[in-house]
């Protein structure tokens, strides 16, 4: 196994009582890799990063990393860094006691912890808080002295928890490009957890998306956004989400509105389908299905239309140089390769 850091889920199921929090949850990732575990509340992504720590075990299945079967394995001995999302800082000591704390509980010699504290501290660029208390810093410094500590240890493997949500918008954009920075400077396999596709999107190497305590899809966040497999995944990636139509599907092309629309799906006969067009795909055109802007959301750069096309909502996303008025009519389309088709009732991608 080259790298450190490889981890597997086989056929994982928790129970708590009759609930099922996971049903057989199976992936793998490779060392190095920033993996995001994307969900709604309750979806059971926390739950999977609890048993990858060992904080909880799995009712059936097995968990490996870098090919060892570490399943029953205690916590303190899978060699893993974890950061949460309160940062479960200890209040009474230092930012050097809280970062030097890993180490001392390890024995290491005193000689060693001071350079390696100072070490990690320079990596997140707090070293000139080391003798401050948690309670004189910041959200975005105690996150950072929070990272300090999990980078002192030289885990092989980064678990974290929604670490960036009690930041305010302005400084959670900061850390995200700093944190994705550190985690390609350090090589360290990092597994993170969040509710927030933005943020997986833009930091995840590959993302598993969760819903319901199953893995709907597993790909590169770009993969997932332009091939979402099923009705459940388009409408929760994207923003604002894709919209979602009822339609008939025949033989290539799909009726909206009683207008018909070319799809890249090629298949013969007829079916009740439901159409996923992103708002970034909506064309406005001088002869299309026909609909009146019901409200405009100005976003600056670009606004959210929300157009009503014959009792169908639909929204599209513009540019600021064509904004329509309220009320506006016009006339909308999309391209046959912006066109998703699902099954109306197994609600998979066709």
């Amino acid at each position: 196994m080259s790298g450190r850091g490889q981890v597997r889920f086989e056929d994982i199921v928790k129970m708590h009582g009759e609930f099922a929090a996971l049903k057989g949850v199976t992936f793998d990732i490779e060392p190095g890799e920033f993996f995001a575990l994307l969900g709604p509340s309750g979806s059971g992504k926390s739950t999977t990063l609890r048993i990858l720590a060992g904080l909880d075990a799995p009712s059936a299945g097995r968990v490996f990393i870098d090919g060892q079967d570490i399943t029953a394995a205690d916590a303190r001995d899978r060699d893993i860094a974890m950061v949460f999302q309160s940062y479960a800082l200890y209040p009474h000591m230092t930012v050097y006691e809280n970062i030097a704390f890993p180490l001392e509980m390890a024995k290491m010699p005193k000689a060693e912890i001071v350079p390696a504290v100072q070490e990690a501290a320079r990596k997140v660029a707090i070293e000139h808080l080391l003798q401050r208390k948690p309670g004189q810093l910041s959200g975005g410094q105690q996150q950072r002295c929070a990272l300090a500590r999990a980078i002192v240890r030289k885990a092989r493997l980064f678990l974290l928890d929604e670490p960036l949500s009690n930041l305010d918008a302005k400084l959670r954009l900061e850390t995200r490009t700093e944190l994705k920075k550190l985690q390609r400077s350090l090589g360290v396999t990092a597994v993170y957890v969040t509710h927030d596709q933005e943020e997986a999107m833009t930091l995840a190497d590959r993302m598993a998306v969760f819903m319901a305590g199953e893995i709907q899809q597993i790909g590169r966040p770009a993969d997932v956004f332009a091939r979402p497999n099923s009705i459940d995944v388009a409408a929760f990636i994207g923003s604002p989400p894709m919209n979602l139509i009822p339609a008939r599907y025949r033989g290539g092309y799909v009726e909206i509105a009683g207008h018909r629309l070319e799809t890249s799906l090629k298949e013969a006969g007829e079916r009740d389908v439901v159409v996923g067009i992103r708002p970034g795909a909506v064309r406005i055109v001088t002869d299309g299905i026909p609909a009146v802007v019901d409200l405009v959301e100005d976003l600056g750069d670009t606004a959210i239309l929300d157009l009503d096309c014959s009792g169908i909502s639909i929204r599209a996303r513009v540019s600021d140089g064509n904004v329509p008025r309220e009320g506006a009519a016009l006339s909308i389309t999309a391209r046959a390769a912006d066109i998703h088709v699902f099954d109306a009732t197994t609600r998979r991608r066709l």
